[in-house]
């Protein structure tokens, strides 16, 4: 049997996605050794999720305990308790029951698991880390004198990374080089809504997305009968304030003091991206405003991008960017009307939003979507060229939406984006074949080059006879510095359609 002691454990939707995931640990449960696994990642992205529904479907494989931010031994008298029902259903155990200690605990676990495969899942161990420091000491001697020689699988699970980094992950935690596989949780793809969202069209998931990203549990708060706009109505009431709560708690796993990071978040989500205009912005110095970024950079939700032809080099053309979209959305929209919100005065923030979504979406949600469709489809070999890296390159001036490049092969995938209500002309195939200079040195060897622009609301018939002239193999079409290999004009429902082919 398998036992879950969490008893708000209740899942509103189906499992979705997770296919690699639930791969890694059907290959630890197989091994015929013990096998420790860290599983990390941002707060709500899944996690408990993953390790609940692999138990369900195997029931007869272990145990899955969650801690709670109480005491130490309230937390070793739960395990105890929660560990004997497991080896022993049928006894009743008295209420007061605990292990003296975890050491004696784990090691009635070694004792178990010597001739039988068992599954032990720890969910938030960073609550048992922060009230007892020794604990993975602990852990670690019996790992290394008893349960490394049992037939354990053991999961690790915890969202507070700065914990996870300093007792498990880093090169001195004490366990490190003794887990089988560390795994970071990543949000799901986008090409998962359709699944979880059936009755939405594509232009809504994408809404939604840049919104809430890829984080289920803020999925499973959609009401699907709903737009997405009257949801993001019904979830910022006063009632329903977790919007408005979640930036808080997300920072304060890394941070204690929030005040400036929150400053340089939201002058990065308004669109200062450079060191000098978010110093500009916050009014912090260079040296501070770096010094918070690096903290940032260290959390995972905000990266320096550099233009990917200078991605080996030290370049001084980075960007600064929020990537995890609920985030970024929050500081762009919402940051600066908690007030307002907190007394329930939210039209002037949906207005706001209304009028401001599409460009934001423009400038961040759908450029994204647009380069992970070219590294899934050259992945998958749908692209005539092969395709090492995928980023953007930009000068002062000019800015060319995706490139994928490889250097090995001189050849180049070059797109732009476009989000908006009407079809795209052909002077958006012009202007892109114009920047192509930006990305092809002045070298002997010639450069491949192939055009792929994405536009939401598709192509003007000109747009689609100008693709097709340059798809032919004319002598119009060679350059001294390269050679157009051809166009491809894909449109919202085309790359969305692909997505989720290729996220299964």
């Amino acid at each position: 049997m398998y036992s879950i002691l969490k008893e708000n454990l209740v899942f509103r939707a189906a499992f979705v996605g997770r296919s690699r995931e639930l791969e890694v640990l059907d290959h630890l449960w197989g091994s015929n050794k013990a096998t420790l696994l860290i599983l990390y990642g941002r707060r709500r992205v899944g996690k408990t999720r993953l390790l609940t529904h692999w138990l369900q479907q195997n029931p007869d494989r272990g145990l899955y305990w969650v801690a709670e931010p109480s005491s130490a031994l309230s937390q070793l008298r739960s395990f105890s308790q929660a560990l004997m029902s497991f080896i022993d259903p049928e006894v009743e155990i008295p209420v007061d029951f605990t292990f003296a200690s975890w050491e004696l605990a784990f090691r009635q676990l070694a004792l178990y698991a010597q001739n039988r495969r068992v599954a032990l899942f720890i969910d938030e161990v960073t609550y048992v880390i922060d009230v007892n420091p020794e604990f993975v000491g602990v852990l670690q001697k019996v790992w290394d004198r008893w349960l490394s020689n049992s037939n354990l699988m053991l999961a690790l699970a915890g969202s507070q990374m700065g914990l996870m980094r300093q007792h498990l992950l880093d090169y001195d935690a004490p366990l490190y080089g003794r887990a089988a596989t560390q795994m970071q949780l990543p949000p799901l793809p986008y090409g998962t809504t359709r699944e979880y969202f059936p009755n939405y069209s594509a232009e809504e998931r994408v809404k939604l997305y840049a919104m809430w990203g890829g984080v289920p549990a803020y999925w499973e708060r959609v009401d699907a009968n709903l737009s997405i706009l009257e949801n993001l109505r019904r979830n910022i009431l006063p009632a329903h304030s977790w919007m408005i709560d979640e930036s808080r708690i997300l920072l304060q796993d890394f941070i204690t003091d929030l005040h400036n990071y929150v400053g340089i978040l939201r002058a990065i989500a308004e669109g200062q991206q450079s060191m000098s205009d978010i110093s500009a912005r916050t009014g912090l110095s260079s040296s501070k405003a770096s010094f918070y970024l690096s903290v940032l950079r260290d959390t995972g939700f905000v990266v320096r991008d550099v233009p990917i032809s200078q991605r080996h080099a030290d370049s001084r053309r980075g960007r600064y960017s929020v990537t995890d979209p609920y985030l970024r959305f929050f500081y762009r929209f919402m940051s600066a009307y908690q007030s307002k919100l907190a007394l329930g005065q939210m039209d002037e923030m949906l207005r706001f939003i209304q009028a401001e979504l599409p460009a934001f979406i423009g400038d961040n949600t759908w450029p994204e979507l647009c380069r992970e469709w070219v590294l899934r489809a050259s992945d998958q070999e749908q692209l005539p060229l092969p395709v090492e890296a995928v980023g953007s390159e930009w000068t002062k001036n000019q800015m060319i939406d995706v490139v994928g490049i490889s250097e090995v092969e001189r050849s180049l995938v070059l797109g732009d984006c476009f989000w908006q209500d009407e079809p795209v002309g052909p002077e958006a195939i012009e202007n892109l074949m114009q920047k192509t200079s930006l990305m092809v040195s002045k070298s002997a060897a010639p450069w491949s080059v192939y055009y792929i622009l994405f536009s939401a609301n598709g192509w003007t018939p000109a747009a689609h006879q100008l693709a097709a002239e340059l798809t032919n193999d004319s002598p119009a079409n060679k350059r001294k510095r390269w050679k157009t290999v051809g166009v491809r004009l894909v449109d919202l429902a085309e790359l969305d359609k692909d997505l989720v082919r290729w996220s299964t």
